[in-house]
């Protein structure tokens, strides 16, 4: 399974997110810090879930890496995380 694949399955098992988006971004690194051959190093995240009504940006943010912590102990490098509750801009 590919790392967007694995990071997709386990935001949307464990967020049940209104909207998901996970992007590539690794391209856009190309010989910066931890981009490795084959890209999958670098991820943009935007994620809407309920789960995230009430928290702080912080805690959402800690919710979205201890669910990815694998994925972030190995390949990837860099993860930008944009978390919003329904109804926020």
């Amino acid at each position: 399974m590919s790392v967007k694949a694995a990071i997709t399955r386990k935001l949307g098992e464990a967020l049940a997110p209104l909207s998901l988006s996970v992007v590539d971004d690794s391209e856009r690194h190309h010989g910066h810090a931890g981009w490795r051959e084959g890209g999958e190093t670098h991820f943009s995240v935007n994620v809407v879930s309920a789960a995230f009504a009430g928290k702080s940006r912080v805690d959402r943010h800690r919710m979205v890496n201890a669910l990815l912590a694998e994925e972030l102990a190995g390949r990837v490098h860099a993860l930008a995380i944009t978390a919003k509750a329904p109804g926020e801009p």
